[in-house]
């Protein structure tokens, strides 16, 4: 029985340490702000590298002029009803370098709704106010319906 509760508490104690670090993880990072581009007025030079990049679930960033951009694309999907936006972006120090970490909410259609089937690759280009690239760029996911 003692094994069976220290086995329990050990368990117990490791699931609340994972998620102390996922609670804590970027607390000392700075927000960046950013403002969401229409379609129509996203630069030519995102346009001519987006179906590189399209297929792929990623975040890159990238310089164009003075400004610095950040594109979230979902990948290839089999239907409409699937999106993406941004909720936070941070930017912290870690080991000597910028990370800039992206936090992404990925909308899926509601189990049982009647999409068209057709491929779309959902994606969302933003502006940012960051004025050097980052180092490095990690993208979080969180998914809704």
């Amino acid at each position: 029985m003692k094994k069976i509760l220290t086995v329990v508490a050990l368990i117990i104690f490791i699931a609340a340490l994972l998620y102390f670090f996922r609670y804590f993880k970027g607390k000392g990072a700075k927000n960046v702000g950013f403002d969401e581009i229409e379609t129509d007025n996203i630069p030519a030079q995102i346009n001519e590298v987006l179906p590189n990049y399209r297929v792929k679930e990623k975040a890159l960033v990238c310089r164009i002029n003075d400004e610095i951009f950040v594109v979230v694309t979902r990948g290839e999907k089999n239907s409409a009803g699937y999106d993406v936006g941004i909720k936070k972006i941070t930017l912290d120090t870690a080991d000597g370098q910028k990370v800039l970490t992206v936090y992404a909410e990925y909308t899926d259609p509601k189990p049982g709704d009647v999409t068209a089937q057709i491929l779309t690759y959902p994606f969302i280009v933003v502006k940012t106010d960051l004025t050097e690239l980052p180092d490095k760029v990690v993208l979080e996911k969180e998914y809704t319906h």
